[in-house]
């Protein structure tokens, strides 16, 4: 023992040890031990009764987890020693309850580490957790690690919920296979399980459809444009349509695979009957305009918005719910889509769907009266339960965002509760499944540190916000909730690199929230867990929202008095602030309570510091600034 300590002062901070304290999501159970392993390439791995499937997953570590240049070998360890050291991967033979299907058991002593489990993908988050124990200099694979320490611990660990999910949008901006996979790589390491595809929208259709190849020959490109979405220019006639791209059915099935070694389902999402611009640019027939004009969007403002929630589309961008063509169309486009994709649910949408062309269309009020539908919820309820049957005949079941529950007539349908929880409540005590993912507390592209820092847009959602998120209400029966899922709009997310940046760190707390007991959560320890997952990602040069470190300002008026309240949600901050023009720091004036700003053409310059090192990104807020902000 004496000796290890020795080789571990020696080598100093390239290799970390101690980091099982940092697991992200927390474990149900930790218990630290006296016992010190060490890992390097001479450690053997030892596959227990030569299971074939916890072999791959023996590989896959294996693979992965390389000691300077070597890899480990696989051989069989009956006696651990100091010269044999060993990790072993076990599938019990019989199944331990208090683990089920995605829990798994870790044990660090001196000369071994068992990685066990009842499931192949318990076994899978088994590697994950010892992943995060080997510290944050192992991420950087520039960096030659010849040897980890490990503190000995016991760990018992298993989800809260079955259905962890994060969604990708790749239609407003498209991200290509290999970066789909990336993020697929990365969100598995954190123990989700379900990557939401959303594939189609009014700015792009994704999905090779081999029957309909106008879908990606017109619906897949629209016209480049720059700048802040949703501002953009509107297409000029003639102008070629060259940004975008779409995923080929082997594309598909690569990912799918990929996934599904990484413990992960894929769950596709065609947006119906709204959201539909870019298969109406190659099937204009499916609307009632049928405009041979419309066009895939790039990004132009083409709704309004109102105070009471309602909106208008000034441009159609719904499936004709009278046209029997559309239900042959989606018969066409679920049939691929079933065969293509193993997981049991199809995401149909049905979000923010406009009826007001609906209610202008002959053939759709012809329908409404034979039917007898009293208004566009209702028509669209009957479009839905049409859906629903067509998924049926594929053998899939559905699930959609919390609009298909207005008018609808398809009960079997799982919901996504995105508006609120409430719409969620209502459906899971009506004996429906529900996925939350109510906006306010899972919505990754909303801004997550001060306005002026970030990219504008309507909302925000701070990490401490997505940390309070429970998916489980009080007083619903839980086995109606499947679990929880973050959302991430790509409309100003062009690249992957930004992607990660909006996703984490508030992917973490969704993933706490999803898989540890609810009583174990703590946000200061999480905060502290965060920031050493925040060395983890610049050992990897992956990009991450450092937003915690930034000043929150909060002003409001007293009498004629404005007054500045500044906080940071990191412990052991420091706070400095100037109010002359000039940039602050550890030698300005420190805040040490509630101020009033000064009359006059005053800027604020505010940063914070801990330990005397600069932390957050400073703030820059002119007095006009702060009057807005006032409550």
């Amino acid at each position: 023992m004496k000796k290890l300590f020795l080789l571990f002062l020696i080598l100093g901070a390239n290799y970390p040890t101690f980091a099982q304290h940092n697991l992200i999501p927390a474990p149900f159970s930790y218990e630290s031990t006296s016992a010190f392993f060490m890992l390097d390439a001479q450690t053997k791995v030892d596959v227990v009764d030569e299971n074939a499937d916890a072999k791959k997953i023996a590989d896959f570590f294996v693979r992965t987890f390389l000691m300077g240049d070597q890899a480990m070998q696989f051989r069989k360890v009956a006696t651990p020693s100091q010269d044999n050291r060993v990790i072993y991967f076990q599938l019990n033979k019989t199944e331990q309850s208090e683990l089920g299907a995605e829990g798994y058991a870790i044990e660090v002593s001196d000369h071994a580490v068992r990685l066990s489990a009842n499931r192949p993908a318990g076994l899978f988050y088994a590697v994950q957790s010892f992943r995060q124990m080997l510290g944050a200099s192992y991420e950087n694979k520039e960096m030659k690690m010849p040897m980890v320490t490990i503190q000995g611990c016991k760990i018992i660990d298993k989800p809260r919920f079955g259905w962890r999910g994060l969604m990708l949008d790749v239609s407003r901006h498209f991200f290509t296979k290999e970066e789909v996979k990336a993020y697929i790589d990365l969100m598995a390491q954190y123990k989700f399980n379900t990557l939401h595809w959303h594939l189609t929208d009014d700015n792009g259709w994704r999905l090779e459809i081999k029957s309909l190849p106008k879908l990606t020959e017109i619906g897949a490109w629209r016209v480049e444009r720059r700048g802040h979405f949703n501002d953009r220019e509107d297409p000029k006639e003639g102008e070629p349509a060259t940004y975008g791209g779409f995923y080929t059915h082997e594309d598909v099935r690569e990912i799918v695979q990929f996934a599904a070694e990484r413990h992960v389902t894929i769950l596709p999402e065609i947006d119906i009957p709204g959201h539909s611009m870019a298969a109406l640019a190659a099937y204009p027939d499916l609307s009632t305009l049928k405009d041979p004009k419309t066009k895939v969007n790039p990004g132009t403002a083409f709704s309004e918005w109102f105070a009471d929630g309602s909106f208008k589309m000034n441009i159609e961008n719904t499936l004709d719910p009278s046209n029997e063509k559309v239900y042959d169309f989606l018969d066409k486009v679920f049939t691929e889509v079933a065969a293509l994709f193993p997981h049991p649910y199809i995401h149909v949408g049905g979000d923010e769907a406009y009826h007001g062309f609906w209610e202008a269309d002959a053939n759709c009020q012809a329908l409404m009266k034979k039917k007898g539908l009293k208004n566009g919820h209702e028509l669209q309820g009957y479009f839905i339960g049409r859906v629903g049957e067509i998924l049926k005949k594929k053998g899939k079941k559905m699930i959609g965002w919390d609009e298909i529950l207005e008018g609808a007539t398809n009960k079997d349908a799982a919901i996504m509760s995105w508006q609120g929880m409430k719409q969620g409540i209502e459906a899971a005590k009506g004996g429906q499944y529900v996925v939350m993912t109510p906006k306010m507390f899972t919505y990754l592209d909303y801004i997550q540190g001060d306005p002026s820092l970030e990219t504008p847009i309507y909302a925000a959602l701070s990490l401490k916000k997505a940390y309070s998120f429970d998916p489980l209400p009080e007083g619903v029966d839980p086995k109606f909730i499947l679990g929880g899922q973050g959302n991430l709009w790509t409309e100003q997310i062009p690249t992957l690199r930004h992607a990660y940046y909006m996703t984490y760190p508030r992917a973490f707390a969704l993933i706490e929230s999803m898989w540890s007991p609810a009583d174990k959560k703590n946000y200061e320890d999480f905060l502290r867990r965060t920031e050493a997952h925040f060395a983890r990602f610049d050992a990897a040069e992956r990009s991450i929202s450092k937003a915690i470190y930034d000043v929150i300002v909060e002003t409001n008026m007293q009498n004629d008095d404005l007054i500045c309240t500044l906080s940071c949600d990191v412990p052991g901050v420091d706070i400095f602030v100037t109010d002359d023009n000039t940039f602050p720091d550890k030698f300005s004036p420190k805040y040490s309570g509630p101020f009033v700003v000064p009359t006059g053409p005053v800027t604020l310059k505010i940063v914070t510091y801990r330990n005397g090192q600069p932390l957050g990104r400073m703030l820059s807020l002119p007095r006009a600034e702060l009057i807005k902000r006032a409550k």
